[in-house]
C-alpha cells in the first residue's frame, strides 16, 4: 500500500525543516523524508546563526512563521550585532549556537505540528506520470505519493569529500552517504547540472588552548531576539577568542599546496568566494600580513572549539601543523578534521519564481542543490518552497516575495533571473532598497501577509496582535506626548541639543539625531507597555528608526513603487523568444533559458539592454494584437 501526502519534502536541513513547517501551517499533510532523522537541522560547518543580510531572512522567516529563529533564541551561547555602530539598514544580528541543543530544539518545533510525519530512509528517485511529479521511492523500494514534491538535498547529490592526500570519499557530510541514484535520474530528465565545492575547517580540544595569548570576545548582553513569537528564557553566554593565521601558516600552505585536494586537481566545483578555505586566502592575498582566525565554541557542555577561519583540505599532518602555528593554538589537540565537500547543484535560471521546477511539474527546489551556501539562505528558500508546495497541493496561489518586501524576495529573483557560477551569498548590497529591508521591521513587513496566507498558528495570530497592539501604543505615545521646557531643557542641554521654548511632540525630538527614544524617559517618563523587556526593547528601536529615518523610508517607499509600476508589465507563459529577431542573439538566448515572468525580471538579466526591453514590450503587444484579430 502506498501513503499519500500532500506533500514530500526530501531532506532535513535546514531548508528542509522550513519547508516541511511551512507547508504543514498551510494546511498540508507532509511527510518529511531524511537518511537520518537523528541529522535534522544539522549545523553541519560553523554553528552560528544569522549575520550580514543573513540575520534579516531569519526575522524574515520567523515573521512568516518558521522555526529558525526559535531554535537559535533556545540554543544560542553568544549574541552579538554586527555593524551597530552604522545605519539601520545594516545591522546584523549573529548568534552562536550549542550545535547539539539547536537540531533538538528545531526538530522540538518541527514536531508540534502534527500534520507533519517523519521518516528515515533514502530517497533513490521520484515517481514521474505525465509530465508531473507524482511521489518518491525510496532505496529500500518503498513508495509514498503525493501531489507535490520540494527537493532540499543539500551536499548529498553524487557528494565526495575530499582531504589532500587520501583517495575521494563518497559522502553527503562525513559518515554519512550520498545520494547518488536520484541524482542520476535527474539529469537524466535533461536537467542541466553542475558541481560546486564548500569545506569546513578543523576542531580542536578547548583544554589545549593557551588563553593567555588570545584576545577574548564577549557577546552583548541585551535582551535581543530573533523570534517575534518565543519569549523563553536564554541560555548563558560563553566568550569567543580571536587570533591570527601569519607568516608560519603562509610557509605551512606554500610547501604542501599541492597537497590540498583544491589546488592539487583533485576538484573540479567552484568553491564560495565569501568563505574561502586558508589555501585560497594564502594563494589570492598574497601580501597580507595575516588573517584573521576566532575560535567558537561548539555548546554549553563541550569544550571542543571551532577554528573558524582556517577550512581546508591539505592532509591531516599538515592541518595539525597549521594549528600548532597558529598564536594559542601550540600544544592543541584536533578533534575533527577539516574537509572539503564537492556535490552537484542545479543552475536555478531551470526555476519559477516559486521554486517550482519548468521542466517538471509540482517539483520544488530549495537550499544547496540551488547553488546556494549558508543555513538562513536555505531557510528562506525552504519556506517558500514548502508553502508553494502546499499551496499548489490545496488549489491555492502561489506565493511570490518582492524584492522591495524581504530579502527572501531579493535571493529568489537573483537566483532565478541572473542565476550564479559560484556559490550564492545574501549581502545587504544586493538589495536596491535595503533600507526597508530592515532586521527590526520584519513582522511589520511581513506579519499580515503571513496571515493572509496562513502560515501562522493560532498562538502566532494571537502574538501578533499584540505585538501590533504594542507597537501603536508606542507611536501613539510619541505622537500624543508634549516635552515641557521646564522638564526637558536641563536633559537636552546635557545631551548637546537646543533647548524647548514651547512645548514639542516627542516624536519633534526624536528626530534630532543627538536625542534617542531612552533619553526622552528622564523627562517625559517611560509608557506603560504590556510587553516583556524585549519586545517593549524592539518596540522601541523601530519607532525611533521609523522617525528618524522617516524621509528617507518614504522616498524609498515611493522609488520601490514607482518601479513596481513600471516593470510590472506581464510576460505570457507562451512566448517564443527565439522568433523574436528585433532583439540582439544575446537577448533572444538568455530569455528563452530564463523565461522571465514579467518586463522587470527580464530587465534584471544581465546582458538586456534598453533598446532590447523596448523591443520586447513591442514584440508581446504585437503578438497579442495578432491574436485578437484572429480571435475576432
Amino acid at each position: 500500500m502506498t501513503l499519500r501526502y500532500d506533500v514530500i519534502v526530501v531532506g532535513g536541513g535546514h531548508s528542509g525543516v522550513e519547508a516541511a513547517a511551512a507547508a504543514a501551517r498551510a494546511g498540508a499533510e507532509v511527510l518529511l523524508v531524511t537518511p537520518v532523522l537523528d541529522g535534522i537541522a544539522q549545523l553541519s560547518c560553523n554553528p552560528a546563526i544569522g549575520g550580514v543580510a543573513k540575520g534579516t531572512v531569519v526575522r524574515e522567516v520567523d515573521a512568516l512563521g518558521g522555526i529558525m529563529g526559535a531554535a537559535t533564541d533556545a540554543s544560542r551561547i553568544q549574541f552579538r550585532m554586527l555593524n551597530r555602530s552604522k545605519g539601520p539598514a545594516v545591522w546584523a544580528p549573529r548568534a552562536q549556537c550549542d550545535r547539539g541543543l539547536y537540531p533538538r530544539m528545531a526538530r522540538a518545533l518541527l514536531e508540534r505540528n502534527p500534520r507533519v510525519s517523519l521518516f528515515q530512509g533514502m530517497v533513490g528517485s521520484l515517481l514521474i506520470n505525465a509530465g508531473r511529479v507524482t511521489g518518491v521511492r525510496l532505496e529500500s523500494g518503498v513508495e509514498f505519493s503525493a501531489r507535490t514534491v520540494v527537493l532540499t538535498t543539500g551536499t548529498f547529490l553524487r557528494g565526495r569529500i575530499h582531504i589532500g592526500g587520501s583517495p575521494a570519499q563518497p559522502a553527503g557530510r562525513a559518515g554519512e552517504a550520498p545520494s547518488v541514484y536520484l541524482a542520476e535520474q535527474l539529469e537524466s530528465l535533461g536537467l542541466e547540472v553542475a558541481r560546486f565545492k564548500t569545506g569546513t575547517p578543523p576542531r580542536i580540544d578547548g583544554r589545549t588552548v593557551d588563553y593567555t595569548v588570545l584576545e577574548r570576545q564577549d557577546g552583548e548582553s541585551d535582551v535581543y531576539r530573533f523570534s517575534f513569537w518565543n519569549r523563553s528564557a536564554l541560555p548563558r553566554q560563553r566568550p569567543c577568542w580571536i587570533t591570527w593565521a601569519g607568516e608560519p601558516i603562509r610557509e605551512i600552505v606554500n610547501q604542501n599546496l599541492r597537497r590540498s585536494a583544491l589546488y592539487g586537481g583533485e576538484i573540479s566545483g567552484r568553491g564560495p568566494r565569501y568563505c574561502p578555505s586558508i589555501e585560497d586566502k594564502i594563494v589570492r592575498f598574497p601580501d597580507a600580513a595575516r588573517h584573521q582566525i576566532f575560535l567558537e565554541p561548539e555548546g554549553l557542555e563541550t569544550e571542543e572549539m571551532y577554528v573558524n577561519g582556517l577550512s581546508t583540505s591539505l592532509p591531516v599532518d599538515v592541518q595539525l601543523e597549521m594549528i600548532h602555528a597558529v598564536p594559542g593554538l601550540g600544544n592543541a589537540r584536533m578533534t575533527r578534521m577539516g574537509y572539503a565537500i564537492e556535490y552537484d547543484y542545479y543552475p536555478p535560471h531551470q526555476l519559477a519564481p516559486t521554486l517550482e521546477l519548468k521542466a517538471l511539474e509540482g517539483l520544488f527546489f530549495a537550499g544547496q542543490i540551488n547553488g546556494t551556501t549558508g543555513y538562513e539562505e536555505a531557510a528562506g528558500q525552504g519556506l517558500l518552497a514548502g508553502a508553494n508546495a502546499a499551496f499548489q497541493a490545496l488549489g491555492q496561489a502561489p506565493l511570490v516575495l518582492e524584492r522591495d518586501q524581504a530579502f527572501i524576495g531579493v535571493l529568489v529573483d537573483d537566483l532565478v533571473t541572473r542565476g550564479t557560477d559560484e556559490p550564492y551569498r545574501l549581502f545587504t548590497s544586493r538589495a536596491e532598497f535595503r533600507l526597508l529591508l530592515r532586521q527590526d521591521n520584519a513582522l511589520a513587513r511581513l506579519g499580515e501577509l503571513a496571515t493572509r496566507r496562513g502560515l501562522l498558528t493560532e498562538e502566532q495570530l494571537e502574538r501578533l496582535g499584540a505585538r501590533q497592539a504594542l507597537d501603536s501604543s508606542v507611536h501613539l505615545w510619541l505622537s500624543n506626548t508634549n516635552a515641557v521646557p521646564a522638564a526637558a531643557n536641563p536633559a537636552l542641554e546635557s545631551l548637546g541639543s537646543a533647548p524647548l521654548s514651547e512645548p514639542t511632540r516627542l516624536s519633534s525630538l526624536l528626530r534630532r539625531p543627538d536625542v534617542g527614544i531612552r533619553d526622552l524617559f528622564s523627562f517625559a517618563g517611560p509608557p506603560l507597555l504590556k510587553g516583556d523587556a524585549s519586545e517593549n526593547e524592539e518596540a522601541f528601536t523601530g519607532a525611533e528608526i521609523e522617525l528618524r529615518y522617516n524621509g528617507y523610508i518614504g522616498r524609498e517607499r515611493e522609488r520601490a513603487e514607482a518601479l513596481r509600476r513600471q516593470t510590472e508589465f506581464p510576460l505570457p507563459d507562451d512566448l517564443p523568444f527565439g522568433e523574436f529577431l528585433s532583439l540582439s542573439t544575446e537577448a533572444r538566448q538568455k530569455l528563452s533559458r530564463i523565461q522571465p515572468r514579467t518586463i522587470g525580471q527580464a530587465g534584471r538579466i544581465p546582458g538586456l539592454s534598453p533598446s532590447d526591453l523596448q523591443n520586447l514590450i513591442m514584440e508581446v503587444r504585437k503578438r497579442g494584437a495578432a491574436e485578437k484579430v484572429r480571435s475576432d
